[in-house]
């Protein structure tokens, strides 16, 4: 097999995928079908722009040249975004929110068993020995605890006392738990040793947060501005308060609380976010917390066929998309 890209790898093994997702919904068993109908319109209606359960199989092959015996962490990888993404969106949604014909209290149902019993379930079932999955387990549940502070922090996030370390705080918690989850487990699945299981735990972390901000830039660029709806405490916003000269800062500050109720503040906050400083520094440490991951990869080596698969899944989450603007004098309100 050739070298791929993720993209491409992901077309290849996509029915492959999706067989083993139903596989896990089967795991609930007979006395279960009213749950495992819930969790199945969860998956139908969860669609990702970017086919990442294909993460466990190119790690595994990375250490052993084979992508099959990972095939059901992609499912468990599946399965724990699909329960996050659905939890986020339902705190968000302000009785907006649908999935099919379920409710908002037979989602949340749904969404707390596809990200926690159906997982553990999942690793209980597979081909590996008990110590083996005893390890997997345990990964699934420290993951849970890892994003759950993340996201608390997030939510609890001050922007007049956010700083560039503090918002990468939360974002190892939210984002890089559950892909240094899914790198560790397909690691330890693989038998890799300790020192590589720790390396792929780092750079599960390091593209967790690369993730995060490419995350980031598209909730501006589609629009939406679910982040500045919601007051969240960006790295970009970081960016801001730390390149903003310090007489512009409470302007940045009046349009960060006004962004949530003010289209006008969230233009004008925008335009802010965008100066040409602010998204300078936003590169360079993006560029950043690329080159890390790539020195991790350099330094994990393995099999030949698949390390340009990840090297090119973290290039392309280390795009700068955002372009800069100059900001106008609109007053917040």
């Amino acid at each position: 097999m050739t070298a791929v890209s993720y993209a491409d790898l992901h077309r290849r093994m996509a029915a492959r995928i999706e067989a083993e997702r139903d596989t896990a919904l089967g795991l609930l068993g007979p006395s279960a079908s009213t749950a495992r109908a819930a969790v199945a319109e969860l998956l139908e209606h969860r669609t990702f722009t970017y086919p990442l359960s294909v993460l466990p199989l190119v790690v595994h092959a990375v250490e052993t040249g084979a992508l099959e015996p990972a095939l059901p962490l992609a499912a468990v990888h599946d399965l724990w975004w699909t329960s996050a993404c659905c939890l986020d969106d339902l705190a968000d949604s302000q009785g907006t929110w649908a999935a099919g014909d379920l409710t908002d209290n037979q989602a949340l149902i749904a969404t707390l068993l596809a990200g926690t019993s159906l997982p553990l379930l999942v690793v209980q079932s597979m081909r590996a020995a008990e110590p083996v999955r005893g390890v997997l387990s345990a990964e699934l549940v420290a993951c849970s605890v890892r994003a759950a502070e993340g996201q608390l922090r997030d939510l609890r996030g001050e922007a007049a006392v956010a700083t560039r370390e503090s918002v990468v705080a939360a974002y190892i918690g939210k984002s890089g738990a559950p892909f240094s989850m899914i790198t560790t487990m397909s690691a330890e699945l693989a038998g890799a040793d300790r020192r590589r299981v720790e390396l792929w735990r780092e750079f599960g972390d390091v593209f967790g947060v690369l993730w995060q901000l490419l995350n980031d830039q598209e909730d501006i660029m589609s629009g939406r501005d679910e982040d500045l709806r919601n007051g969240t405490v960006t790295y970009l916003l970081a960016c801001a308060l730390e390149e903003t000269p310090s007489v512009a800062t409470e302007r940045v500050m009046a349009l960060h609380s006004a962004a949530k109720t003010s289209a006008q503040a969230r233009t004008d906050l925008t335009d802010m976010l965008l100066a040409p400083t602010v998204l300078r520094r936003y590169a360079k440490d993006i560029d950043e917390f690329r080159d890390r991951a790539h020195r991790i990869l350099d330094e994990l080596g393995g099999h030949e066929t698949y390390r340009p698969v990840l090297r090119d899944l973290v290039d392309q989450s280390s795009r700068i998309l955002l372009e800069p603007r100059t900001a106008t004098a609109s007053p917040p309100g």
